[in-house]
């Protein structure tokens, strides 16, 4: 009677975490459509920007809200996860950036993308919008990603 229905079935009362993989074999997984690639420096201030951004509620997460929120005409940093298959989920999303003529950049992996935005589940799109309480961040990925070379 004293035990849970976790000890029960025998799963463990807390997830293993995945070993922390390096940022050359988290590139190895990235889709052909994944460019302009963010460098591992790049990747980093990414991250850090999201979690100054998701403390102060100003990114927006998913494919369909990102979507929405471009068509409405929302200015921000697009972060979309490299690793994400099937590409058809979200190939539209640059087009859409281009179009707006906003900034985008791919990062390798989306379960680090859902980890840096507060999340447990893995995202593929996040769009960080700026906010005078981490403007600096937000200004210097700004700055590097629109120094990325879009692809052809």
């Amino acid at each position: 009677m004293g035990r849970s229905k976790h000890q029960e079935s025998g799963e463990a009362t807390e997830p293993e975490e995945a070993p922390e993989r390096s940022y050359q074999e988290l590139v190895e997984n990235v889709n052909a459509i994944a460019r302009p690639l963010a460098s591992r420096k790049l990747t980093r201030r990414l991250y850090k920007c999201i979690k100054k951004a998701a403390k102060h509620k100003q990114i927006r997460r998913g494919v369909k809200e990102v979507q929405k929120f471009i068509n409405k005409g929302e200015k921000g940093i697009t972060v979309l996860a490299g690793d994400t298959l099937p590409i058809d989920v979200y190939c539209h999303i640059p087009i859409m950036c281009e179009d707006r003529s906003l900034p985008y950049v791919y990062i390798p992996s989306k379960t680090d993308l859902g980890a840096a935005a507060g999340s447990k589940r893995p995202t593929c799109v996040i769009l960080i919008k700026p906010h005078e309480e981490y403007q600096e961040a937000y200004d210097e990925c700004l700055e590097e990603v629109e120094a990325l070379p879009l692809p052809l």
